[in-house]
């Protein structure tokens, strides 16, 4: 879909069907939650790939985001301000031509003890997902999704 090109104004009568934008958006977004919570149930997170560049992704994200805590609830409300926004925006376009739908939003659960719901999850963009999870993973934070499945 196009907008036209850039700081052009959108006229809403010649504009594509919105609500149907944000229908398939949404299945979308859900279709990879569901698919990832799966896999949680399947395999420990601990032993759980997200992509071919894992180890780069995390390693980054320890660099750029040293303070971050796998382990505690996410300040959506600093993650989503004015500085969190030009942080995250800074670490998520070095793979801008190396991962698939960097900037592809997609629902994140706000603290790793729980399951996805309502008030325990946010939306975000698709690195903030990977480099969130993936140092999850890595400290086995997910591995009690596998454990409740197989009890």
């Amino acid at each position: 879909m196009s907008l036209g090109p850039a700081g052009a104004s959108l006229n809403p009568d010649e504009a594509e069907n919105f609500e149907d934008m944000e229908k398939q958006f949404a299945v979308k977004a859900v279709q990879h939650m569901t698919t990832y919570w799966a896999i949680l149930e399947k395999m420990k997170g601990s032993q759980l790939s997200l992509t071919k560049m894992d180890d780069e992704i995390y390693e980054h994200f320890q660099r750029d985001f040293p303070e971050f805590d796998p382990t505690e609830t996410i300040d959506e409300d600093k993650m989503k301000s004015k500085e969190g926004k030009e942080r995250w925006r800074n670490f998520m376009m070095a793979y801008e031509k190396k991962i698939d739908d960097y900037n592809f939003g997609t629902m994140l659960r706000s603290n790793p003890k729980f399951e996805y719901g309502e008030k325990e999850t946010i939306f975000a963009m698709r690195m903030q997902f990977y480099a969130i999870e993936i140092a999850r993973n890595r400290q086995g934070l997910n591995d009690w999704v596998y454990e409740q499945a197989h009890t």
